[in-house]
């Protein structure tokens, strides 16, 4: 954990990303990720020089159809509290509109219901628990599939709902993550299409190009996430907006 803590300091440093008087949302789905991402903040919240809140916040998408059970107990020992808020997403992008590339609506959907939560809660942030890897994967994934410059931000300000969207992982690699996750009580995903995206396509072509070009990785991230190419993407290239 302490490495997670370590890049997830430089990342809120870097960035900008938490201020004294924050009250802020950590979208918690019950994956590695976002548990690791709870488990950080809660630890950085007890030993640095800024004031803040957190509160736990599920979005159950299979309308009450998980057991939660484990979480629960998890953000009870974290001393966090936990806000589950039950949709029927589940049921709207499968049954109803039967998607044929899912995750997308998905992923909208789910972000509406977390930013009207948010609204709901008082929570002026929400933390999303998207790491480097992450960030690498959507900037291929818009450079193939859309032909353009792109790839999520690491703090955000959606207008509509006057939150600002924040991501403190955004410099974490996922090893250190998968590491940190190791007795935490991961909850199994219930998704169809949890093994057959877009996403893990991508990421599997980014792996086998690491494996054939072992410095690609370095100068991946250096071109991403250096100032000079930081600026020129997020200005010539403007970065996709976030949606509320």
């Amino acid at each position: 954990m302490q490495k997670v803590l370590s890049t997830m300091r430089k990342a809120i440093q870097k960035y900008n990303l938490i201020q004294d008087g924050d009250k802020i949302a950590v979208g918690v789905s019950g994956g590695k990720d976002s548990l690791v991402l709870l488990k950080a903040l809660k630890d950085f919240q007890k030993f640095n020089l800024y004031k803040f809140d957190i509160i736990a916040v599920t979005i159950d998408i299979y309308s009450g159809n998980v057991d939660y059970t484990n979480l629960k107990k998890f953000c009870k020992d974290l001393d966090v509290e936990l806000y589950i808020e039950k949709t029927d997403i589940q049921h709207i992008v499968f049954d109803l509109r039967k998607e044929k590339n899912p995750c997308s609506l998905c992923a909208k959907m789910r972000r509406g219901a977390l930013n009207s939560v948010c609204n709901k809660l008082g929570c002026n942030k929400l933390a999303l628990a998207h790491h480097l890897q992450d960030v690498i994967t959507t900037f291929f994934m818009s450079l193939i599939y859309e032909g353009r410059l792109s790839t999520m931000m690491p703090k955000s300000y959606m207008s509509n709902t006057q939150v600002t969207l924040i991501r403190p992982l955004y410099l974490t690699h996922e090893h250190k993550i998968v590491s940190a996750s190791q007795k935490m009580p991961i909850l199994k995903s219930k998704c169809p299409a949890d093994q057959d995206s877009k996403r893990k396509d991508i990421k599997e072509y980014i792996e086998r190009l690491y494996s054939e070009f072992p410095d690609s990785k370095k100068r991946i991230e250096h071109a991403i996430l250096s100032p000079e190419s930081y600026n020129l993407l997020n200005t010539v290239y403007p970065f996709k907006k976030e949606e509320d």
